[in-house]
């Protein structure tokens, strides 16, 4: 659950998103700089089990720092590097992943989804030539009026995606 701020004239939101791992099992991963042995750390104290193909994937996704990926992007790496798994195992690997807390879903058009690696609070610069999704690099932006939630709702979280596109 995110905190929510506003002014003093109740008008701007600060929106903040809930860290990594609050799916998940609870324990802190004892991270060692390994991206084997850290995707097992991470999975498990996710209350995942390292399959092989998790840990396969799991490399493959966190191995490379902050990344944002499609279930066929990562389908496709997987393919060059002879890990057999099908496009399903993908997808349902990103969504285990994603409900345990260690990925964070962002949706561009409805139609793409993206997997982000940094689940920490931050928002996303979407270049349309490229279909490629990219980090806001500032953590504090404001909206400044959010809408009247339906009774029997609470606001989960703000994604703001910011689409750009070359001059010109």
């Amino acid at each position: 659950m995110p905190a929510v701020e506003t002014s003093n004239d109740g008008s701007s939101l600060n929106v903040d998103e809930a860290g990594p791992g609050t799916g998940g099992a609870g324990r802190q991963p004892a991270l060692t700089g390994c991206p084997w042995h850290d995707v097992n750390e991470m999975l498990q104290a996710a209350g995942l089990r390292p399959t092989r193909q998790r840990m396969a994937l799991g490399w493959l996704l966190f191995g490379k720092g902050a990344r944002h990926l499609t279930a066929e992007m990562l389908y496709e790496e997987a393919t060059h590097a002879k890990v057999p798994v099908s496009l399903a195992t993908v997808y349902n690997t990103l969504n285990q992943l994603t409900d345990a807390g260690l990925l964070r879903q962002v949706s561009v058009d409805g139609t793409k989804t993206y997997f982000d690696t940094n689940v920490s609070a931050h928002h996303h610069f979407y270049l349309e030539n490229n279909h490629e999704l990219i980090d806001i690099p500032d953590p504090n932006l404001v909206l400044q009026k959010m809408p009247e939630v339906p009774e029997g709702y609470e606001i989960s979280r703000v994604d703001m995606v910011v689409r750009l596109r070359k001059k010109r």
